[in-house]
């Protein structure tokens, strides 16, 4: 009887986890989220992850850069696409300094980046059942007993 020692995998699944990688890394960005103009969906300081030439449609979040301020990224929800491009809104249309299609018109397909995939900072948030803590001056003292 011969006993038959498996074949060790560990190279050729690193290899692939490492194509693998390469390729998501060519695909995926992030970018992080400021001004007001998304909310309540997207705060500042969200952090998210866009597909890179992911096609659109309506109703996605997308990261575009800003027809008339290059090398400005904005990130939009897609309302529909006209003849010229793509048509950008903000969530929030009350915010301060909000700018959108309203204002520059219809995004063309070069300027568009990528379509938002998740977001993943800060971690959403768990509900958990937690029972009020009491205001300070109500708890119970406890006291350390005397040596």
């Amino acid at each position: 009887m011969r006993i038959r020692t498996p074949r060790r995998r560990t190279p050729w699944a690193l290899a692939c986890a490492a194509a693998l990688a390469l390729a998501a890394a060519r695909r995926l960005a992030t970018v992080e989220v400021t001004g007001d103009s998304m909310l309540p969906g997207l705060r500042p300081g969200d952090w998210l992850v866009v597909r890179t030439g992911a096609r659109p449609a309506p109703g996605d979040v997308v990261v575009a850069e800003h027809p008339e301020r290059p090398g400005l990224l904005i990130v939009k929800r897609v309302s529909h696409r006209s003849g010229d491009g793509w048509w950008l809104e903000s969530d929030n249309q009350r915010a301060r300094g909000r700018r959108d299609s309203w204002d520059f018109g219809a995004v063309p397909d070069p300027l568009l980046k990528g379509r938002v995939m998740a977001r993943y900072w800060p971690r959403p948030r768990l509900l958990l059942a937690r029972r009020p803590r009491p205001p300070r001056s109500n708890r119970p003292k406890v006291r350390p007993p005397r040596a």
